[in-house]
This record gives C-alpha cells, sequence and structure tokens, in this order.
C-alpha cells in the first residue's frame, strides 16, 4: 500500500524564501538606523561643544579617571597603561626570541619601535578602550533609556542627542590623545625593560636600532589611527546604549553586542588604515 506524498502548501513554499529575505531586510534597515544615528551624533559635536561645556568636562573626568571602584584604580588611564605595557614586554620578548634564532637579536630595538607604533599600541587601547570607556557610556545610556530619562529630558526640551551622545563622543576624542601618549610611551619603555634589564642587550645596541627606525611620521599616523578608532567605539556603544530596550538584562545584552562590534570596528579600522599607509610598501631596508 503506497501512500502519496501531500505537496506543500504554497505558504509554506513562499515562508521558506521570505525568511531569509526579511533577515536580510531588517540587517539592512539596521545598517541604516545606525547611520543615521551616526550622522545625528556627529553632526551634534558643535552644539555639544557650545552648549554643554561643563557636562562635556564631567564626562571628560569620569571616562580618564573613573568613577566608583574604578577609580580607585585610576580608572581608563592605568587600564590602557597596564594594557600597553604587557604588550610591548611581550613584543620585546617573543622579538628576542625569535630573532635570536636566526642570529640577530640585536634587531630587537627595530622589531620594538616598527611594530609598537604600527599595530601592537593602537590595538591594545582600542581595546582598552572598548572595555572601559565605551562599556560604561553603553551602561550608562542603556539604564538612562530603559528608565525613561532620555524621554524625560525631550519632554523638558533638552535634545538627548547632542546632551548625552554627542558630550561623550567629544569627551572620548579629547580623552584619547594624552591616554595615547602615555600608551605609546607605556610600550616603548617596557620593551626598552625587558629587552636591556632583563633579557641582557646591551643598551647602546638596543637605542641604535630602536631610533633609527622610528620614523616620526608613523608615531603621527598612530595617533590619528586611535582618534578614528575612539570615535568609531564611542559612535557604537552609544548606539547599542541609546536605544537599548528590554529592562536591565537588555542593558546587559546591549553592552555584549556593543563591545563585540567594537572590537570587530578596533581591528577593521586598524588594518583600513595600515593598508593604505603601508600596503604599498614592498621592501623594508635594515641596512644602510
Amino acid at each position: 500500500m503506497t501512500v502519496d506524498r501531500v505537496p506543500p502548501l504554497p505558504s509554506r513554499r513562499f515562508g521558506t524564501l521570505i525568511r531569509p529575505l526579511d533577515r536580510v531586510g531588517r540587517s539592512i534597515d539596521r545598517a541604516g538606523d545606525q547611520a543615521n544615528f551616526f550622522l545625528a551624533a556627529l553632526f551634534s559635536l558643535g552644539k555639544a561643544a557650545r552648549a554643554y561645556r561643563r557636562e562635556t568636562m564631567r564626562l571628560l573626568a569620569e571616562i580618564s579617571m573613573g568613577t566608583g571602584l574604578l577609580a580607585v584604580i585610576g580608572g581608563t588611564v592605568v587600564i590602557v597603561s597596564l594594557l600597553t605595557l604587557f604588550a610591548g614586554a611581550t613584543v620585546a620578548v617573543q622579538g628576542y626570541d625569535s630573532l635570536g634564532d636566526i642570529g640577530v637579536s640585536s634587531l630587537t630595538g627595530f622589531l620594538s619601535a616598527y611594530v609598537n607604533i604600527r599595530v601592537v599600541s593602537p590595538v591594545t587601547a582600542g581595546v582598552g578602550l572598548a572595555a572601559t570607556i565605551g562599556a560604561g557610556t553603553t551602561a550608562q545610556l542603556g539604564a538612562m533609556r530603559i528608565s525613561e530619562e532620555i524621554d524625560a529630558l525631550e519632554v523638558m526640551a533638552i535634545r538627548s542627542m547632542p546632551f548625552l551622545v554627542s558630550t561623550r563622543i567629544l569627551a572620548g576624542l579629547i580623552a584619547i590623545v594624552p591616554l595615547y601618549a602615555l600608551a605609546v610611551t607605556t610600550s616603548f619603555l617596557s620593551s626598552r625593560v625587558a629587552t636591556v634589564h632583563i633579557l641582557g642587550q646591551s643598551a647602546g645596541v638596543y637605542d641604535h636600532y630602536f631610533y633609527t627606525f622610528l620614523i616620526p611620521s608613523d608615531v603621527l599616523w598612530s595617533f590619528v589611527q586611535a582618534i578614528a578608532m575612539a570615535a568609531v567605539v564611542m559612535l557604537i556603544h552609544s548606539y547599542y546604549g541609546y536605544y537599548a530596550a528590554g529592562g536591565p538584562s537588555g542593558v546587559g545584552i546591549a553592552t555584549g553586542r556593543a563591545v563585540r562590534s567594537s572590537l570587530i570596528a578596533v581591528v577593521t579600522v586598524t588594518l583600513l588604515i595600515s593598508l593604505a599607509l603601508y600596503g604599498g610598501a614592498r621592501q623594508l631596508h635594515l641596512a644602510g
């Protein structure tokens, strides 16, 4: 006895085709919403600088030194410094060992000047920003959203975009310059201490190769890269916090998504800027 198969209903057949299209459409809509939010936040920077200077300075102090328990350990300043400290020491140790395998361990100073300023310091500082300043921004804005404080500001005729979002972006852009200068200095210092005082290389040899291959333009572009990463991180975290929903658990979910997106953005910015600046270089001259 055979049983004839019943053909699927047209609605089911169409449903399997529509669901992927719906996901694509929602992704496009989300990208458009993010682009509109980013543009509105950037265009509101001027108003934030003119009308909300006191709020910007308060956020600048909060971003740099932290609040609550974070302020006890020194806030973002100490966290970013420690991250770049250990990252620079790792570059020195790994570079000394790897170069020693081919008999050119004296070039560790070159590796420190070349790798730290182009890749290690920017990426490490970007990760530190995302984990401290960015996560705190998402949590603050998300808490204000679910407690309807943002709606209350709009009712009082205070535009929430420049007062809450643009001031935080402006404070982040101002804070990143001294923070990154400290991060670069820390990475250079830790590489020298690890190579000279721990691994036993001559200080004169290390300093010779370090200052020979430390290019001032690389340092300048590294700061530009750090500023771009700070802007991207603050925009992403502000977006997820501004549109958080679902109560306290929703704020936690938004913070996690923002950190994930910002970490991807940090690496992407580093890749694009590195390709734009150094992608055309085909040779590296170590002598002459």
